[in-house]
Order: C-alpha cells, then structure tokens, then sequence
C-alpha cells in the first residue's frame, strides 16, 4: 500500500487549498478545520498561525504539481 501524501487541495479550496487538503488527508471536514483555524486565529496571537498558513502554502505542493 503506497503511503498517503499530504497535497494542497485543488477542489475543496477556500484560499491556498491548505485546510482542505490537510482534510482530504485525515478524512476530516474540511469546514470543521476551517472553523477551528479561525477561533484559534481570534483567541490566540493570530499572527504564528498566519505564518505558519502561508508557509504550508509555499512549500506544501498541489496534486497537479507532483512528480
């Protein structure tokens, strides 16, 4: 069995595909996962978490870019 890789959603996207493909990968809905980033974006220092999105934006590849 090939091991599951985590790729940047193309279908089930809100901005970079990232929640959604984090989604896709633990089977998870992704609208739970979006919901859960904005309340720690609100209740927490919002600005790591910005980071870290946009960091997994850049380096996490979409499907269509895999080798």
């Amino acid at each position: 069995m090939e091991p599951r890789k985590l790729y940047r959603s193309e279908t089930n996207s809100m901005l970079a595909g990232v929640l959604g493909g984090i989604a896709e990968l633990t089977n998870l809905d992704a609208t739970i996962l979006r919901l859960i980033y904005i309340v720690l974006l609100i209740f927490t220092a919002g600005i790591p978490l910005t980071i870290l999105y946009i960091a997994a934006a850049l380096i996490i590849p979409k499907k269509s870019e895999r080798s």
